[in-house]
């Protein structure tokens, strides 16, 4: 039985039956059979229903909100993932037919060369609980308009989104064979990838969990895409904007309880703006309110377990025994368990754990460096490779600091955003692969390559 319990109070919210090897076996089997006819449909047709599927997911907003706020502990006051979920499916939607389309290479009267892209066949979406529907959508939309059959599994803490999607979707006439919300445990997910029930997998999860998909996949040569930890860097140079970098690397660092895939984690402030930098920051969390998500006036939850909550307290107090510096005070609603304190730390180094582990929680550390070389080595001294915030006014220095960061994104004076027109991609322990954009319909359906000799002779 698979139970999401709700951070709020600590009560089982939601449970489900996991299906059984034999059962999950049996909807991989359906979903093979059905998806030649899919892919058999005008391309049109296919963006078309998931466009509705989507706005049909839009129209349950109302009960959505509240529900994910339950589940993992978003305040209500934030509204959903709607806009982001619209926003990304509605652009692979609108560069569909370019992104698909078959690439000439050359036609004379003798022969015609082109490159066509095939789906993969069975595609498996495994999302996470931090934000269950925008990061769904960024594989679901783009693989069934690509003429992929979908199986969807995610998180445990949140439960009940796959279900409301592929609701969604079914009702707006996508097969259900076609887009199918399952429930599985571990070992069953892994024994199906073992087995080759699919064909392409795309995972978002911890660096264990892409280590378990790796290894269930191993001789199989079945496609993965994986994105994984991250431990995003900040860093605000002499000449930026001061009060735009510290909101936004800030609400980069704590939106969400700091359960964010691109969350920023740690910040590196030249040395003439550190010291305002610090003090402007305080002022910002230590105006937060935590409490309830419910409640209208909260602006920062409950992370979504308990377990996670630990890691960060247990990060932070590594820290300040090792000489760290805590400017928050704890507020009065943090329970010591879910309910967490966000945190601003000062006097860091990359010896501690919160400045090198991913802490997927309401803390940042934040350090003084003196150039740019400086700021590069650190930025660069990680496991992890998602994004990185630069703050200047100068676009080339931008350029040529983002060259030698190694991260799959660069933000200038932006932070903890997802642009569905560039590919969403990652290096070093934050994975492989790369979803939305035109690369991410590369990455869900495969080449092939057509030589049509017009004559024999």
């Amino acid at each position: 039985m698979l139970k999401c319990i709700s951070p709020i109070d600590g009560s089982v919210f939601a449970e489900r039956e996991a299906l059984s090897p034999e059962a999950a076996r049996q909807a991989a089997d359906r979903a093979r059979s059905a998806q030649a006819d899919w892919a058999a449909r005008p391309l049109q047709e296919r963006v078309d229903l998931v466009r509705a599927g989507i706005a049909a997911v839009g129209a349950m907003n109302d009960e959505v909100v509240p529900e994910l706020a339950h589940m993992m502990g978003r305040p209500v006051r934030y509204g959903g993932e709607f806009g982001g979920f619209e926003e990304r499916g509605g652009h692979m939607a609108d560069i569909a037919q370019e992104a698909l389309a078959d690439i000439p290479v050359g036609e004379d009267a003798t022969v015609k060369r082109y490159i066509r892209r095939i789906p993969h066949g069975v595609v498996l979406v495994v999302a996470p609980w931090n934000y269950p529907y925008m990061t769904a959508i960024n594989t679901v939309a783009p693989a069934l308009i690509a003429g992929n059959a979908v199986l969807l599994k995610h998180a445990t803490q949140t439960l009940l989104v796959g279900e409301r999607m592929a609701r969604a979707f079914h009702s707006v006439g996508v097969p259900e064979e076609v887009f199918q919300n399952v429930f599985l445990d571990h070992e069953t997910t892994s024994t199906l990838i073992a087995d080759r029930a699919f064909d392409f997998v795309n995972f978002t999860g911890s660096v264990g969990g892409g280590r378990a998909m790796e290894q269930a996949a191993a001789g199989t040569f079945t496609g993965l895409g994986l994105e994984l930890g991250g431990k995003d860097p900040g860093y605000v140079m002499e000449d930026a904007d001061l009060d735009a970098a510290v909101a936004t690397l800030i609400d980069g660092a704590m939106f969400n309880s700091g359960q964010c895939c691109c969350g920023i984690e740690r910040i590196y402030v030249h040395e003439s703006l550190y010291e305002a930098f610090v003090a402007k920051a305080v002022a910002i969390v230590e105006g937060y309110r935590l409490g309830n998500p419910l409640a209208p006036d909260t602006d920062i939850g409950p992370m979504a377990n308990i377990r996670f909550a630990r890691e960060v307290r247990d990060q932070i107090d590594e820290a300040l025994a090792d000489g760290a510096r805590a400017h928050i005070s704890q507020k009065p609603e943090d329970d010591g368990g879910a309910y967490l304190t966000p945190q601003i730390l000062t006097e860091v180094s990359h010896d501690m754990r919160v400045m090198r582990d991913e802490s997927f929680g309401p803390v940042v550390g934040i350090m003084k460096v003196s150039n740019d070389e400086e700021a590069i080595r650190l930025m660069n001294d990680s496991r992890f490779g998602l994004t990185a915030s630069l703050w200047t006014a100068d676009i080339e220095r931008a350029q040529r600091v983002g060259d030698r960061v190694e991260t799959g994104t660069v933000f200038m004076n932006r932070a903890d955003y997802l642009d569905p027109g560039l590919c969403w991609t990652g290096c070093k322990d934050t994975g492989r692969g790369g979803g939305l954009s035109v690369i991410g319909y590369h990455n869900l359906t495969r080449p092939k390559s057509y030589y049509l000799k017009k004559v024999t002779t």
